[in-house]
């Protein structure tokens, strides 16, 4: 059950500054004899007013951990993230060898800290490792009989053989991405992506796999999966190949107005 999040101020510590009022995105604040005054507590609790108090005076009640205080917004080289976007590329060679507890909790905390459109927070994550090739051959099973259609829509599989590790690459750690939106859960996907490269993990997004989940009631039972989709998988695992060149792209289409 979700909790109840109520925003408080404190009317001793509030100054009556108003850069709660100018930065809430709802127009959820008042001035009233010099202090703020929360007009409804239905908004979308994206905690900016909390955020942005210099006195402290607003708080949000109902969650497990308390505001995390900075004096300067931490920022990311330029040049050393545009180095590191340059050098992807999807992963299907796996080394065996484990991903630790710790580094797949890192992964899904950039997931949770991703924003979501209204702040709706409606990303989840299923972890799939000690039974990942349970839910593998299912997913196999069913490519195999879907393949005389798949091969119809999708030049690729013409090719590619549908064989027991199609999905998972034999790599030792599977995170899905759920979500009923398609924008939140792939933004929320590709900020774990970068988290995962950061510990020198390779990603594989498996469509396929999202789509074998979507067509298979068996999967989606296994999985317990009774609200929302399977936006991606990310079939994770340290690479066990070495590419010495950037892969080349199409020039970006730009049209300014």
């Amino acid at each position: 059950m979700l909790k109840e999040h109520l925003i408080q101020i404190d009317k001793n510590l509030c100054i009556g500054c108003g850069q709660c009022i100018k930065d809430c995105p709802a127009n959820n604040i008042a001035l009233i004899n010099k202090k703020a005054h929360i007009k409804q507590q239905q908004c979308i609790k994206c905690g900016h007013c909390t955020a942005i108090c210099p006195k402290k005076a607003v708080s949000m009640t109902g969650f497990n951990e308390p505001p995390i205080e900075f004096k300067e917004k931490t920022t990311v080289d330029s040049h050393q993230l545009m180095q590191a976007l340059k050098t992807r590329r999807t992963i299907r060679q796996f080394k065996d060898q484990p991903i630790s507890d710790e580094v797949i909790h890192q992964i899904i905390e950039a997931g949770r800290l991703t924003p979501t459109g209204s702040n709706a927070q409606d990303v989840s994550y299923i972890v799939l490792k000690d039974n990942l090739k349970d839910f593998e051959r299912i997913a196999v099973r069913l490519f195999r009989r879907l393949l005389p259609v798949i091969k119809l829509i999708n030049k690729t599989a013409r090719e590619v053989p549908i064989d027991d590790d199609f999905f998972f690459k034999k790599a030792p750690a599977v995170i899905l991405v759920i979500s009923k939106s398609q924008i939140n859960g792939a933004l929320a996907a590709s900020n774990m992506a970068l988290m995962a490269e950061s510990h020198g993990l390779g990603v594989l997004y498996s469509g396929f796999f999202a789509m074998a989940v979507k067509y298979s009631s068996k999967l989606r039972k296994q999985l317990q999966l009774k609200h929302g989709k399977v936006i991606t998988a990310l079939v994770l695992g340290y690479p066990n190949v070495k590419y010495h060149r950037t892969a080349q792209k199409e020039e970006a289409t730009i049209h300014y107005f």
